[in-house]
């Protein structure tokens, strides 16, 4: 099995598509609205990319459930 990889608050933007501020992505964390951070050293933080691409997949989804809805 191989080891999770980690995402920076850089790369969530660059890669990710994942636009939001630091302060949005904290507020979203606390309300278990968005994955949960990882602390890889004092003042750094990462996220898991198996998480946010699960998070990204979830939101298609609920959009797409909408459209049918509507």
């Amino acid at each position: 099995m191989a080891a999770p990889r980690l995402v920076s608050y850089e790369q969530l933007k660059a890669t990710k598509g994942i636009g939001l501020s630091k302060l949005q992505l904290w507020r979203l964390e606390k309300r278990n609205q968005f994955p949960r951070r990882v602390r890889t050293s004092p003042g750094r933080f990462a996220w898991i990319e198996s998480e946010i691409d699960a998070y990204i997949t979830q939101k298609i989804a609920e959009r797409d459930a909408a459209m049918v809805a509507a």
